[in-house]
């Protein structure tokens, strides 16, 4: 049996003890007959029958051979954000059971739990230890306070008032709201670093003598030659140099109809060989690739939108100030210390955020409910302010599955003939316009005819031999396009070149025996909902709506018509798609809906990306803001309604916690009230606006 040879990456700079050390260890797997680790930063192995590549891979990692992989592309390292979730989910537990544990303790053991102040008061400093440093550092180092500054205060109060476990609810879900962000943070961050490597390990390398070696892609060079095979993955951006192909670029373009290579052609990473083979000559690697530097991008548009501080946290750094100015002007006026903690004990922050944040979590459960995810309040927020919108078209606008649509016959040709012949010709072929025609042909329970040969001409179509069946005269049938019939000389009166291109249809032309039975009209039909959600859309105070596409000029005209869409965009990039998102920006609030990797970049540059549909890619879910989950589009419409319906309830709770806690420090600046009465109007007012911002969940029952 002659030796079978394969390639692992491994560190490019092993101590040549490491290499003889890893050499031994590879050869003791009983099919490796040789194993060598060069200086380029690989280990070739020789084997016979069958190679356990994962026990290689294993020892490769056990002997710390593995090569370095680039630190993740964020704020902080890896290391520090899980610390800080870590952290944050501690302080979370740490504040939830001590409020708990207090109160048994008080209900049990008054005596004890009065005993223990000074323990209870540390206890709650501990707690909030990372809200007074931040609070004590916006002051002496931004020289401005902040809501973590009011937070410090609120725990002061509430010791200096002898009940300093009267804050650690408030500690509870600041921790809590620390500890989702940081959490939701760091998983995005992990998601988009396993992208890069497009789950694309190995590939067959073209040797100068044309053998072919299965390398890991790590090991490819510029330069290098590689064979793409039917169903693989394209994993390096390149040149065609032999071969002819249909490649499926709809990862990059967002068009479903694969694209036909030919030598001199250029290949990206990610697409994949749906029929025949590709020689390549590589020319980008790694992060040079299209797609990694979409991934890039998006990351780029994830550090660039920092966390936003929502209306709470706004108001509250504003509302700050003067709590601390009023507290000091009772003082200077009374030096009364009990109408101080008046004023220290109303909590203006307290019903902010809780408000704030009941409002925005029924809303995000209203959402799920409907199939929606939505990532952040933040974006809730956002949605309210929106005022354009912008539509890719393949998988959003339309199905993004085509169909056939019209049927047209010649003579004395059946339409159940036309079709059973064409479906027998195409049963074996995965290309989008076949499976739009077997699809047709099942839906209407017919029994497709067998075929006996067939052959597939790329970039043409599909020429098949089919026997007699039932009433149908079988022969020699084309299928393919009107070009394919021309060079077969099929005869055909009444047809002529492709009338319904320029309306974005694929014209599937039928002959048998040279002469042109007819031909199927197949399109990727618009979504039947989408009118009506663009008018309701309009109702809600969308200014302007437009739609970008990589898909060709002709097709984006035909169906901005159909839909009234003011503006469109076609044949764009995706690195241009978020070029135009950006500069729509500039005179609106953009909401982008997408589904593929080529919207990616444009999803998370918009002030909102939103992910819809069942065929959306990974990499849109994470890109986007909100996820759809539903077909239906009037759901978009029905999650803006949501979103601007949140907000005037977080501007009535804004409006109800400053009336209400102003005239409770007013009451205390004078002495009508003290400490407890204070507390007690203060968390009734939070209360209120709590249930206030729970009748999202009712309101959306009758909605929805």
């Amino acid at each position: 049996m002659s030796h079978r040879y394969f390639a692992f990456p491994i560190h490019a700079s092993l101590s040549n003890r490491k290499k003889c050390l890893l050499e031994a260890s590879i050869r003791t797997i009983p099919a490796v007959m040789s194993a060598y680790a060069g200086d380029n930063g690989k280990l070739s192995v020789y084997y016979t029958g069958d190679l356990p590549v994962y026990k290689v891979t294993a020892l490769i990692h056990q002997l710390g051979c593995a090569p370095k992989r680039p630190a993740p592309s964020c704020h902080q390292p890896a290391e520090e954000q899980h610390l800080s979730l870590v952290e944050h989910r501690r302080a979370t537990i740490m504040a939830g059971a001590g409020l708990v544990g207090l109160q048994i303790l008080r209900v049990a053991s008054p005596g004890l739990f009065n005993t223990l102040f000074l323990a209870r008061s540390a206890f709650v400093l501990l707690v909030a230890r990372n809200f007074i440093a931040s609070g004590v550092r916006s002051i002496f180092v931004d020289r401005q306070p902040n809501a973590d500054t009011l937070t410090t205060t609120a725990v002061l109060a509430s010791i200096l008032s002898g009940k300093p476990e009267s804050s650690l609810t408030l500690l509870t879900l600041s921790n809590f709201a620390e500890t989702l962000t940081t959490y939701t943070a760091e998983r995005a961050r992990k998601h988009i670093s396993h992208l890069l490597r497009l789950d694309q390990q190995y590939v067959w390398k073209i040797e100068d003598d044309g053998h072919e070696i299965r390398v890991a892609v790590n090991s490819l060079t510029i330069g290098d030659r590689i064979g793409v095979h039917l169903g693989e993955k394209i994993c390096v951006d390149g040149k065609v140099l032999s071969g002819a192909a249909a490649v499926d670029q709809s990862s990059i373009t967002g068009e479903y109809i694969p694209v036909e290579k030919a030598p001199g052609d250029h290949v990206y990473a990610g697409t994949v060989v749906q029929n025949g083979f590709l020689e390549i000559l590589v020319e980008k690697l790694g992060d040079d690739t299209a797609v990694a530097r979409i991934v890039h991008m998006v990351e780029e548009a994830q550090i660039r939108r920092a966390p936003v501080q929502n209306f709470a946290d706004r108001m509250s750094n504003m509302l700050v100030p003067i709590s601390f100015i009023a507290a000091g002007l009772v003082y200077g006026a009374t030096k009364d210390w009990q109408r101080v903690l008046n004023m220290l004990f109303i909590d203006f922050s307290c019903g902010l955020k809780l408000s704030t944040a009941t409002a925005i979590s029924a809303a995000i459960g209203r959402a799920a409910s409907r199939g929606v995810l939505v990532k952040g309040g933040n974006y809730i927020e956002a949605l309210a302010g929106i005022d354009t919108v912008a539509l890719d078209k393949t998988g959003t606008i339309t199905v993004g599955k085509p169909q056939v649509v019209s049927i047209k016959t010649a003579p004395g040709i059946e339409e159940r003939e036309l079709l059973l012949l064409a479906a027998s010709a195409e049963y074996h072929s995965a290309h989008p316009l076949a499976c739009a025609i077997l699809e047709h042909v099942e839906s209407q329970g017919w029994t497709i005819p067998p075929h006996t040969d067939t052959e597939t001409i790329i970039a043409r179509g599909i020429r098949a031999v089919v026997p007699d069946f039932e009433d149908i005269c079988g022969g020699s049938i084309l299928v393919g396009s009107w070009r394919f019939m021309q060079e077969n000389e099929v005869q055909g009166a009444g047809f002529g070149a492709e009338p319904g291109a320029e309306h974005g249809y694929n014209l599937v032309y039928i002959a048998r025996n040279g002469e042109l039975l007819g031909v199927l009209v197949v399109s990727d039909p618009i979504r039947p909902t989408w009118k009506k959600t663009i008018n309701q859309l309009r109702r809600q105070g969308i200014d302007e709506v437009v739609m970008i596409t990589g898909d060709t000029e002709q097709v984006a005209k035909h169906v901005a018509a159909a839909l009234d869409i003011d503006a469109f965009h076609a044949e764009v990039m995706p690195e241009d798609k978020a070029t135009l998102v950006t500069k729509l920006q500039r005179r609106s609030q953009v909401l982008m809906i997408g589904d593929g990797v080529n919207d990616a970049p444009a999803l998370a540059f918009a002030d909102v990306g939103v992910a819809m549909g069942g065929r959306r890619t990974d990499i849109a879910v994470e890109s986007a803001a909100i996820t759809i989950n539903s077909e239906d589009p009037l759901v978009l419409s029905e999650v803006v309604t949501l979103g601007k319906q949140t907000m005037k309830i977080v501007r009535q709770n804004f409006a109800a916690t400053i009336a209400v806690n102003t005239a409770a420090m007013l009451l205390g600046a004078v002495g009508r009230t003290n400490p407890m009465i204070s507390a007690l109007i203060h968390n009734a007012a939070t209360i209120g606006v709590v249930l206030n911002s729970a009748r999202i969940l009712m309101f959306y029952k009758k909605v929805w």
